[in-house]
């Protein structure tokens, strides 16, 4: 049997989808609507291949419909794809190009992307209510911070409606996590030190999105695994990927500091300080560490042990 599929790439916008094929010389442009998006499926071969650029949440009308459909479905996010143009020397960054740059992409790369597969639909909810209230969050510190020089004006009071649409979207967070077994898993990561209703959730939602079978993939995902870069005679600075979600990590460097104040957790945190590791360092060491308590946690539907959760032994820097 003849395989007539082709590969797709992807360049995603608001208001339109910029898509290069295999099959055709020149990229096509097509408006961003369910319906737009069904009737260009309809006419695409059956089992063909598709890399989306991850746009906040406007690609996932597409890969949705496409996956429906039968389509192999791949995402790659923003960053990989501008270090892959600066990697081929490309000079340009348009969405004709940047289509082009998709498509280039999966056929060289094809082996190393993770097929997509839709996540439960309260998943997608919820991490796009987490990616809004961390944007609050952001315009709130913003504001209070540009008044803090004019005496006259109250910045509590001037945030008071960002205050409240915080509170407004953690209740929601909390409606579509009650009676789902998204609600137990965040309830078993909120038994560890440290780790509350916000980072627990944070955590279940990307522990929810892919299918990781070791402790590592999982910090590898959030962001949090380190990078070496050394050379010949040059051994520069281990620092971490930043890879994931930066409220993730944010979160869990707040629960990192709360978790440093209890138990375990806390001699823990005063060896390794009494060794001379800075206090950022440390904290982002038992950011890491709660990462894996939680992939643990989550995987064998197991209950926490403080005890065996932070020995102090030197290989569990």
């Amino acid at each position: 049997m003849i395989n007539h599929s082709v590969y797709c790439g992807v360049d995603v916008a608001k208001a339109e989808l910029v898509i290069a094929r295999s099959d055709q010389s020149e990229p096509c442009t097509i408006k961003n609507s369910p319906t737009a998006i069904a009737t260009w499926l309809k006419r695409l071969p059956a089992g063909s291949r598709l890399l989306i650029e991850a746009t906040g949440s406007y690609h996932l009308a597409l890969a949705f419909a496409a996956h429906a459909r039968g389509h192999r479905v791949y995402i790659v996010d923003g960053y990989k794809l501008s270090q892959y143009r600066k990697g081929i020397g490309a000079r340009a960054k348009t969405d004709l190009c940047d289509a082009a740059l998709l498509l280039r992409y999966l056929h060289h790369e094809i082996e190393q992307l993770r097929l997509w597969t839709p996540p439960p639909d309260n998943v997608t909810k919820i991490s796009a209510l987490l990616r809004r209230r961390a944007q609050l969050i952001k315009h709130r510190g913003a504001t209070e911070l540009s008044l803090r020089e004019v005496p006259e004006i109250n910045a509590k009071q001037a945030t008071r409606s960002l205050t409240e649409a915080i509170a407004q979207i953690e209740e929601l967070i909390r409606a579509q996590l009650k009676d789902t077994p998204l609600d137990t898993q965040v309830n078993r990561c909120r038994e560890a030190y440290g780790i509350g209703f916000l980072s627990a959730t944070a955590l279940t939602i990307a522990y929810n999105k892919g299918q990781f079978t070791r402790a590592d993939a999982f910090v590898a995902f959030l962001g949090m695994d380190v990078i070496a870069r050394d050379s010949g005679t040059y051994r520069g600075k281990r620092k971490l990927s930043k890879k994931g979600d930066v409220e993730t990590r944010r979160l869990l460097y707040n629960a990192a500091s709360s978790a440093a104040r209890h138990g375990a957790c806390k001699a823990y945190y005063e060896q390794h300080l009494a060794r001379g590791k800075q206090r950022t360092q440390v904290l982002i060491m038992i950011a890491r560490k709660l990462i894996r308590i939680a992939f643990c946690l989550l995987k064998n539907n197991s209950s926490y042990n403080p005890d065996q959760a932070f020995k102090l032994q030197e290989k569990c820097a």
